[in-house]
């Protein structure tokens, strides 16, 4: 990459491949060569996201996401346009409905569903079934950008904006189903728990809020209060109901500007954990696929891995830059970190 690397993710079926996203106006899909970081990359595809030097301006590759087959890759750029690609790196569908860059981008778990959340203050479905992708509906209720979006199944999904608010948003229907009010500034990131009935939130206020959505509540079921700083973002344990390891303590991780991540325990509101080695704001978090491990990444270039259990750090790594993003493969085996100085590590994993 010729700029920073905002995104990495590993594609959860083709797990050789990992995708980046970047500030040079690509995406890049890379194929590892082995079964360690050593062995490097044997390909790497460039998903060019303007033809010519002059049109890659404002094309920046904000977000991007696999579906659940590993067999398309959505991108999203600052040109508000959003890209779907084959594996292979072929352009599938280009959607072009928002008039300003696109934040976030997920899939629904059906693959036929894109949805995207816009610094136009709308958000859109779309349908990637057939030849052509189209607007199965676009939404109006936030009064601000819509900064991240979350599927809760195939057709409900949660938003949040700058305007301080939650949405619960369902397709057919025009308005939202639920608004969460209480946050005191823009909501950076929402995300539903592996069973759906919890949705999490966190913002510039400082705090991180849980809403038990399956209750008519109005105000959070926890309001967590204990960082120093803004919450760049938030992440659920694959554990608990609903998650492919069942029988292991759900909770909630957050990371802030306070160079802390906080490990909550959704039962009773406690704080489990306070991980404190960082000494600047942490942008990103990401558990392991057991729940056993949670990877952190921050400015000034320091990534740790921590046994969650044991609340201690096992791995740590310096890089120059900043890490905007980490990810896990699904063997558990390596973490990707992307940097604002042009680079992707991938770590070996060996607990």
């Amino acid at each position: 990459h010729k700029s920073e690397v905002f995104m990495c993710a590993w594609n959860p079926k083709y797990t050789n491949l990992i995708a980046t996203g970047s500030g040079d106006a690509s995406a890049r899909i890379w194929q590892m060569g082995g079964p360690d970081a050593q062995s490097g990359f044997v390909a790497v595809r460039e998903l060019p996201h303007g033809a010519s030097p002059t049109d890659r301006k404002n094309k920046d590759v904000t977000t991007l996401e696999w579906s659940s087959d590993g067999n398309l890759l959505a991108t999203g750029s600052y040109d508000g346009v959003a890209r779907v690609w084959s594996r292979t790196g072929v352009l599938v569908h280009t959607l072009s409905q928002h008039r300003g860059p696109i934040f976030s981008l997920k899939w629904n778990n059906r693959g036929n569903y894109l949805l995207s959340g816009s610094y136009d203050q709308s958000t859109i479905v779309w349908d990637v079934s057939g030849t052509n992708g189209r607007v199965v509906q676009q939404f109006f209720d936030h009064k601000a950008p819509a900064l991240d979006v979350d599927w809760k199944d195939d057709s409900t999904f949660a938003s949040c904006s700058t305007d301080q608010r939650v949405l619960i948003c369902r397709v057919g229907i025009e308005h939202a189903l639920r608004v969460y009010e209480g946050h005191e500034d823009e909501v950076n990131a929402v995300k539903w728990d592996p069973s759906g009935n919890l949705l999490a939130s966190c913002s510039d206020d400082y705090t991180a809020k849980v809403w038990n959505v399956a209750s008519d509540q109005k105000e959070p079921l926890h309001d967590f209060k204990r960082h120093k700083a803004e919450i760049y973002t938030l992440k659920w344990s694959p554990t608990g109901a609903g998650s492919a390891n069942p029988h292991k303590q759900k909770m909630l991780a957050t990371a802030s500007f306070d160079g802390s991540v906080r490990l909550w325990n959704v039962d009773d509101g406690t704080c489990i954990r306070m991980l404190g080695r960082h000494h600047d704001s942490v942008y990103s978090v990401a558990f392991s696929p057991s729940g056993d491990y949670l990877a952190s990444g921050s400015l000034a270039g320091q990534l740790y891995i921590w046994d969650v259990l044991k609340g201690v750090h096992v791995k740590s790594f310096k890089e120059e830059g900043d890490i905007f993003e980490v990810a896990w493969n699904v063997e558990e085996t390596r973490v990707a970190a992307c940097f604002s100085s042009s680079v992707v590590t991938v770590i070996d994993f060996k607990p």
